[in-house]
Parts: structure tokens; sequence; C-alpha cells
């Protein structure tokens, strides 16, 4: 029995013990993944998420291009790409989060949109120890940033890497072909009735800067302002953008044709009234490399009808 503490407790065991110990520890936080959202906030998960709902159409479609469409099992309305989108189940709208069916889905990972979603409810997921990562790119690259963060979350960080790469070129090609070109002063239309726009914080304007346009009302403090047309008519831009939107559930007009009665405005005498294609500049996701080429082309197409 001497003999065997002896052995038990040799200098040589505990030696052995401190390092399987020291391996299976250093194991452990190996395993953790930790990742900071676009609220600077840390999120942690012991493993790779599994189960995880999407809070916004944009977060469904970066979630995907990370290479996770399978570990998506819920979404929000509007959440229409990839088709395989169209099938998840769906838990709400930005307006309202069916809390039961959040839950009933057993979730180990809500990734939701930061500023978009009820922040109440949110705060009463999060009060029952859901893991909660806040998505709202800001600028261009930031949505190759998302890329990367959620394929970690996921466990799915090559496909995620090879995407963010790919998008990444795309932009840098880019701004390599417009961004030092004439300046075009541009209105940026979301809505016409009322009349909203976009201030120079919002990752559109980031675009609008790459295809070398300068957004006439960016200077206002309101991410998403409403202005009027006669201010509209003051700044006479040189052309004015506007894409497709959603009303319930089937897109719409651009809502462009408002401006036909004012023929004094110098985008209406040189025909600059140019509408972009579907979601590709409402979402933060890698489609926003298309609709920014879709842009880039549209005001290199204003410069060329200068007298």
């Amino acid at each position: 029995m001497a003999l065997l503490c002896t052995a038990t407790h040799s200098p040589a065991t505990q030696a052995a013990t401190h390092a399987a110990t020291h391996a299976a520890t250093q194991a452990a936080t190996q395993a953790a993944i930790t990742v900071r959202d676009d609220a600077g906030l840390t999120v942690t998960l012991a493993k790779p998420a599994q189960r995880v709902i999407a809070m916004a159409p944009h977060i469904t479609e970066l979630l995907f291009a990370a290479g996770g469409g399978e570990r998506v099992v819920g979404g929000m309305n509007f959440s229409d790409y990839p088709a395989a989108a169209k099938r998840l189940p769906l838990v709400g709208s930005n307006e309202q989060i069916d809390l039961e069916r959040v839950l009933a889905l057993k979730p180990d990972l809500l990734v939701v949109w930061k500023g978009g979603n009820s922040s109440r409810q949110i705060e009463q997921l999060k009060s029952l120890g859901l893991p909660i990562y806040y998505s709202a790119p800001a600028k261009l690259d930031e949505i190759a940033t998302s890329l990367i963060r959620l394929g970690q979350l996921l466990g799915t960080e090559p496909a995620a890497q090879a995407a963010a790469r790919d998008y990444r070129q795309k932009i840098a090609a880019l701004g390599a072909k417009y961004a030092q070109r004439p300046p075009v002063r541009l209105f940026y239309q979301i809505w016409d009735k009322p009349l909203y726009t976009l201030n120079d914080e919002h990752i559109v304007s980031d675009a609008i800067r790459l295809c070398g346009g300068r957004n006439v009302f960016g200077m206002l403090k309101v991410m998403a302002p409403s202005v009027g047309a006669e201010a509209v008519v003051q700044e006479n831009p040189e052309a004015i953008v506007g894409g497709e939107r959603h009303e319930g559930d089937s897109p719409t007009d651009s809502g462009l044709a408002i401006w036909r009665p004012y023929k004094g405005m110098l985008a209406l005498q040189r025909g600059n009234l140019f509408e972009l294609s579907g979601d590709l500049m409402a979402r933060a996701t890698p489609r926003m490399a298309d609709g920014t080429a879709q842009l880039c082309e549209k005001l290199e197409l204003a410069r060329r009808r200068r007298p």
C-alpha cells in the first residue's frame, strides 16, 4: 500500500497528471468560439452552432453565403434568397417576433438585426440565455467581415473565407475602376410616399462613394430621413436613383415617376432617372457587389450624358 501511495504521488505521476489536465483545459478553450458582433459585443459558443434563426432577410442570406444554410432553422418574412430560404419556418417580422415559435425551434444561436428587430423582444430572448449575434454591416467591407465571423460561429470558416474573398475582389475591382471618376451628385430614393432617402452613415452611401457619387443628403443626421420634393428640387441632383421595394409580398416599382413633372431638374433634362433591380442594394449581403456594379454603371452613363 505504501509503495502504491508513493507511486501515485510521485513527481513523475504528478507531472503527467498536470500535463493531462492542462491539455484537456487547452482543448476545451480551443473548442470555444469567440467573435465580436456589429454591436461591438463578444459572442462565445462552446461549439459551432447547429440550429440558427435569422432575424432578417439579409441575415438569412449572409448565413447561407457563409456556408451555413443547412444550420438555419428559421427566418423572418421576406427571407427569399437563396431559393432554399423560402422553405424556412417564419418566426415573425422586424416589428413583431413570435417568441413561442422561436423557442419551439430550439435555436443555439440567434442572429438579429441591430436596430431592425424589436429591442424589447430581443432582450426577452437574451434573458433566457440564448446566444445573440447582432448584425448591421455599415460599410461594404463589413459584409466580408460578417461572412467570416458567421463562418466561425457556424464551423464553416473555409466556405465563409472563400465567399468573403470573392466578394472583396469584386468590390476592389469596382473601386479601382470608378472611385476616382468625376463625381456625380445624386439623390438616392428608398421610398416615395412619403419621400425617404439615406445619409452617409448607411452602407448604400459607401457604395455611392465607391462609384464616384455624392449623396446630396448625405450630411443629414438621421440615417433614413424624410425629405420634401422641394428640397430635392433645390439640390438639383444630376441623377436620381431608386430601387424596387417590397409592398406586401410582391416587389413594386421604384416610384421614380413622381419626378416626371419636374422637367427643370438636371436629372430630368439629361434622362438620369435610374432604377436598380430588386434587393441588390437594399440588403447588406454579397449580392451588394452586383448592386454596386449596377449603380456604378448608371453613374458612368450620367457622366457620358454631360454636354
